[in-house]
């Protein structure tokens, strides 16, 4: 009786202080242009676009290949432990013999620079980015489509899916110009020299990045990172974004939480009874993602250290990256002996990616994101916690890492048009799935092209 009477006092509290908590939520803090890069900021800053190319050094690869085969293996992972310990040493020799062996350096350096990149000075650091024009829109709206990445991802994430949005298709009025960043300490993007480079100020770069272009309206898209970075952005500057779609939709407010425990006790008033365990139980789904989120902790705080081993072993960088692309794409692989890795991905893929990693040196410095973002700073207000009033979709994959029905999502989503569930998937969708994803932006932004029509005339 005690523990009963203790959860529902509990419950109360929670309820009270999510209350005052949600009475800030509607408020969102205009950042400055802050200076990130080195020295302060002078009214002569380098501004021009300049073109850039992925180069794979001879030097850097000799180091590379040196480093790959000095590899000092550890001990073979625990019988029947499969991936559920992380990536099991036994796993390390097949992606080693690829990299050494198999990987062919200069033409993934040719199919890197199969689109248009571009640097350009923003607040400070110099802002790597794809620009890819459709060939031929004949006589269609040319919308501008932002769209973000996350970590342990790159903007190689996209290559599959832009040719599906930069190809004009009848049904369709209208065809995409892409700009897909490096995020700020990501790939070739250069990181921030002093602390404060959240997720939030991050929204502000990437504003400054499309209007240095030319885009004072775009939509914007994106997973993980890249999903609230893109929420960020329309929270922030609705007048710019002309709508958002994000395959990773999320609400994190104490008000938000507090429905998602009272309706477990009723999930029948939100769900149906075919997805309540996309959300139900939440013993069950909580202590997943605590089994799985050790790695969000210490690069919350101490990003640093964990870089350390991971800017000097490419096999120690390559294990960390892969166990997050095994259990992201779908958590079950966890259970498998071979983790699953290449179901859904080839090995140069995904060596690929980490290569936008270990030639930059950049895997630290994307990591400060955790950092920089989850701290005391997200019990302010702020866009991470504003609502969102321009249109909205939400693509939700059923192995993505996390799950709200259309009816919580508004909550923080105001103007969702859409939500929908597709067939298959995970967390790297755009890398996994890029035609289900395409699919869902075109419908989306048809969506939102037409509430616009409508309310012009």
């Amino acid at each position: 009786m005690g523990l009963i009477k203790t959860g529902i006092l509990g419950l109360v509290v929670l309820y009270v202080i999510s209350i005052f908590l949600r009475s800030s939520e509607n408020v969102v803090p205009e950042l400055p242009n802050t200076f990130w890069g080195p020295g302060n900021e002078k009214p002569n800053v380098d501004k021009s676009i300049r073109p850039f190319k992925v180069v794979f050094d001879n030097k850097d690869i000799e180091d590379l290949k040196f480093r790959l085969k000095n590899t000092r293996l550890p001990k073979p992972g625990l019988e029947g432990a499969a991936w559920t310990y992380g990536l099991p040493g036994q796993a390390l020799p097949k992606i080693i013999d690829h990299w050494l062996n198999k990987y062919d350096f200069k033409t993934r350096e040719e199919y890197m620079n199969k689109y248009s990149q571009f640097l350009t000075n923003i607040q400070g650091l110099d802002i790597h980015f794809l620009h890819v024009k459709p060939k031929d829109a004949k006589g269609k709206k040319v919308l501008p489509l932002l769209m973000q990445h996350g970590w342990p991802g790159s903007a190689l994430e996209f290559y599959k899916i832009i040719p599906l949005l930069t190809t004009p298709r009848p049904e369709y009025d209208f065809v995409f110009e892409i700009i897909a960043p490096s995020l700020p300490g990501f790939g070739f993007s250069s990181p921030a020299v002093r602390p404060g480079l959240g997720a939030n100020q991050i929204a502000v770069v990437l504003k400054n990045l499309m209007q240095r272009l030319g885009f004072e309206k775009f939509y914007t898209q994106g997973g993980d990172w890249g999903a609230i970075i893109t929420a960020n952005l329309a929270a922030m500057f609705p007048q710019h974004v002309l709508g958002m779609h994000s395959n990773m939709c999320n609400v994190l407010t104490p008000w938000n939480l507090f429905k998602v425990y009272l309706f477990s006790y009723f999930p029948s008033l939100i769900l149906p009874k075919e997805d309540y365990h996309l959300m139900y139980p939440m013993s069950e789904h909580w202590s997943s993602k605590v089994e799985e989120s050790g790695y969000l902790h210490i690069q919350a705080t101490k990003p640093d250290t964990v870089g350390v081993a991971q800017s000097d072993s490419p096999i120690g960088m390559a294990a960390y990256i892969l166990e997050k692309f095994s259990s992201g794409t779908n958590k079950a692989y966890r259970l498998r002996e071979d983790g699953g890795l290449f179901e859904k991905y080839t090995p140069d893929e995904l060596i690929d990616n980490i290569m936008w990693y270990w030639i930059p040196n950049t895997m630290t410095t994307a990591m400060r994101i955790y950092a920089e973002t989850f701290n005391k700073g997200m019990l302010k207000p702020g866009a991470h916690n504003a609502p969102i009033n321009v249109p909205s979709a939400c693509a939700q994959f059923p192995n993505e890492i996390s799950y709200l029905p259309p009816y919580l999502l508004k909550d923080r989503f105001k103007n969702l048009i859409r939500a929908t569930k597709l067939p298959q998937g995970g967390h790297f969708a755009a890398m996994e799935n890029p035609k289900l994803l395409a699919e869902d932006v075109w419908a989306s932004v048809k969506a939102f092209e037409e509430i616009k029509r409508s309310k012009s005339t």
